[in-house]
């Protein structure tokens, strides 16, 4: 029989911290990262969930000084018109906000999910085919926190036009994106949301997003 792994309670504790200081990180050191760091970090993501086994996710890490610029291009325009979006003190607090670490984080990927993945056969996806796109996101999560371990900090891009970005990157076209992330060694470390410092919004009761039936 295979043995029961049993977690005592100052590893919940410290599970708990991890889940507490784990942040979206916009401002980063330009410090390089140790050799296999990326390696590691994907290797960690790679014992997510996946429906079906099938491990649809797809690292592609950018370094190319042109492809680079590119996104950086695209973040810079899109986030122009996301604050023509706000008016008033909203518009203010936005000019604020450090929504990119595309300067300064020494590492850029992006995330794929392979929607073409025969591995796992097809279980589970006849009924919920987007379960591919979620496993992905378990696996960003996954290596969020195995990042935040090491006292790294990941950061998502969403201010992207995700067409300019896939087209820049030459990437199969089964392959459906997810999201375009910076890592590297936060500037600072903070238990609670830069959102939140910031005034832009407060999180919410866990309670009040249970609902019995």
């Amino acid at each position: 029989m295979p043995q029961r792994k049993i977690f005592d309670s100052g590893f919940r504790d410290e599970l708990t911290q991890l889940l507490t200081w784990r942040r979206d990180v916009r401002q980063f050191r330009t410090d390089p990262l140790p050799p296999g760091t990326t390696e590691r970090l994907v290797q960690a993501a790679s014992l997510a969930p996946s429906v079906g086994l099938s491990q649809p996710w797809r690292f592609v890490f950018v370094e190319d000084a042109r492809r680079r610029t590119t996104v950086r291009n695209v973040f810079e325009t899109c986030n122009a018109a996301a604050l023509a979006g706000y008016s008033g003190e909203k518009a203010e607090r936005y000019a604020r906000l450090k929504l990119a670490g595309l300067d300064a984080a020494p590492c850029q990927f992006a995330v794929f999910c392979d929607r073409s993945v025969l591995q796992g056969h097809g279980l589970g996806r006849s009924t919920m085919p987007e379960t591919l796109d979620y496993s992905v996101v378990l696996a960003v999560h996954t290596l969020w926190l195995a990042a935040r371990a090491e006292g790294l900090g990941l950061g998502w891009l969403s201010i992207l036009d995700p067409a300019t970005v896939v087209a820049a990157l030459d990437v199969p076209k089964t392959w459906h994106f997810i999201g375009y992330f910076c890592l590297g060694y936060p500037a600072a470390e903070d238990d609670t949301p830069a959102l939140e410092r910031a005034g832009w919004e407060q999180r919410c009761d866990p309670a009040r997003v249970i609902v019995r039936r």
